[in-house]
């Protein structure tokens, strides 16, 4: 295998920061039950290792005034202490549409050469997706956890996954990215996030 491919798929912390797409409310609460819970606890681990890790957080909200605030539980993983978070609203689907992310990815990727994203939140097939689209057209490497995006159907979050394989971003799972991030046991965030894991 290349050197490229296996770098892409290599993830390091110092380099990684975490986008969480549209987790409000009004649009979570028409998601599967099973599959949002799910989803939560896998963005709420992200979270926390990002916390731990200090990379920066990035949260967008779909106009609010219709689909209201994020979720309780992000939101309190988001105000915990230590957490880098930049927040903006948008009404593009997609992030780098808004001309409000425009400063925040320039800041994390040029300033603090962050350029590995983390894109979690819903709805796979359209927001995340078309997200996904212009940070790899911006020159990131995206990594989406399938357990940690969410979409009404299986079908559609099916079909977003693969058109975001396509794409050439690494689909991933939520353990592989925290313990990829970690890269070593017997440290406290290893610990820590093992027990939250379990």
């Amino acid at each position: 295998m290349n050197g490229s491919v296996i770098e892409k798929h290599r993830l390091r912390d110092e380099r990684m920061a975490l986008l969480i797409v549209d987790f409000q409310e009004r649009l979570a609460a028409v998601m599967p039950e099973a599959e949002r819970i799910s989803c939560e606890r896998h963005i709420s681990l992200l979270l926390e290792l990002a916390r731990r890790q200090g990379w920066p957080v990035v949260v967008s909200e779909q106009y609010p005034q219709g689909l209201g605030p994020t979720a309780a539980t992000i939101a309190s993983g988001l105000s915990a202490p230590g957490v880098n978070t930049s927040r903006f609203e948008k009404t593009h689907f997609s992030c780098t549409n808004a001309p409000a992310f425009k400063p925040i990815f320039s800041g994390i990727f040029e300033q603090a050469e962050r350029h590995q994203w983390i894109v979690t939140g819903m709805e796979a097939h359209v927001c995340v997706y078309q997200t996904v689209r212009g940070l790899l057209r911006w020159g990131a490497t995206v990594h989406v956890p399938a357990d940690a995006v969410v979409s009404r159907t299986l079908a559609n979050k099916n079909a977003g996954l693969q058109l975001i394989r396509e794409l050439g971003a690494v689909v991933t799972v939520t353990e592989t990215v925290l313990f990829d991030a970690l890269g070593v046991s017997g440290t406290d965030d290893f610990r820590a996030i093992s027990k939250l894991i379990k």
